[in-house]
């Protein structure tokens, strides 16, 4: 998957959101032929990840 494609999978994320969240690592993806690329099952990994509500710490 690309930027482009995300954007049209993930219809909460913009292409330039995209490419900040890969440059803070907080995106799986890597550079494959000088441009950023996804794997489908990270991206799905991710959204369930982030989707899922936060576990609170026990103080």
């Amino acid at each position: 998957m690309n930027p482009v494609e995300i954007e049209e999978a993930v219809s909460r994320i913009n292409r330039k959101t995209a490419y900040s969240l890969v440059a803070d690592n907080k995106l799986p993806g890597f550079r494959a032929g000088g441009t950023e690329r996804f794997r489908r099952m990270d991206i799905e990994n991710w959204i369930e990840r982030e989707a899922s509500p936060k576990k609170e710490k026990k103080r």
